[in-house]
């Protein structure tokens, strides 16, 4: 049995446009953000994707895109999880800082050190190791079990809980991980064995 996993980052929010660390805080989409989930449930119509399935983390700016791409699509009455181990990374004390300030505080080093480095953690928050610990358990136990009973299954999220997803899936190292950028609005297709390797990747 084959499944469809469909991952999607949530639209630009408040605080990608002033270029702030946001992790757990909870800003809402931009009129841009906006844009990009409408035309993801655009897209995924286009295709004649209909999911069946719904999970999101516990954050507005994912809720919320995930509710445009359903009103798009004509999807109603569904049930959606909506679960913290899909949240972002936690930016720590980063959080809500202008990354121009933080690497004005802390060197252009340290800060980078911080975003790209696969196990080295902000203060008080977490490396994306960290973050795919709790996401990856999460994954594991309530998706590709259902991706196994071939559903199709929609997630938005973030680009940190989704990088930990596209590790696993595509089966990366960290250090390509770290480089894997996730666009905002931008759908990921995979179709997905049971036993969780990739059948295909679909392009739309």
């Amino acid at each position: 049995m084959t499944g469809t996993l469909i991952l999607v980052r949530h639209g630009e929010s408040d605080w990608n446009l002033k270029n702030l660390f946001t992790g757990w805080r909870n800003p809402d989409l931009t009129e841009k953000g906006i844009a990009e989930a409408i035309a993801t449930g655009q897209t995924l119509k286009a295709a004649g994707i209909v999911p069946d399935l719904f999970y999101t983390s516990a954050l507005r700016r994912a809720q919320r895109t995930l509710d445009l791409m359903l009103d798009e699509m004509g999807i109603v009455n569904v049930t959606i999880v909506r679960h913290q181990a899909l949240n972002e990374r936690d930016y720590g004390d980063l959080s809500g800082l202008n990354k121009d300030d933080a690497r004005a505080k802390w060197g252009e080093e340290q800060v980078h050190i911080w975003r790209r480095s696969y196990d080295v953690a902000p203060p008080g928050g977490e490396s994306l190791k960290d973050t795919a610990a709790r996401t990856l358990p999460y994954y594991e136990a309530e998706i590709l079990p259902e991706l196994g009973r071939g559903k199709t299954v929609l997630v938005a999220a973030h680009g940190n809980s989704l990088r930990a997803m596209v590790m696993a899936i595509e089966g990366l190292s960290p250090e390509q991980i770290v480089k894997r950028e996730i666009g905002t609005g931008e759908p990921i297709v995979y179709r997905i064995k049971a036993v969780g390797t990739i059948e295909a990747t679909v392009k739309l």
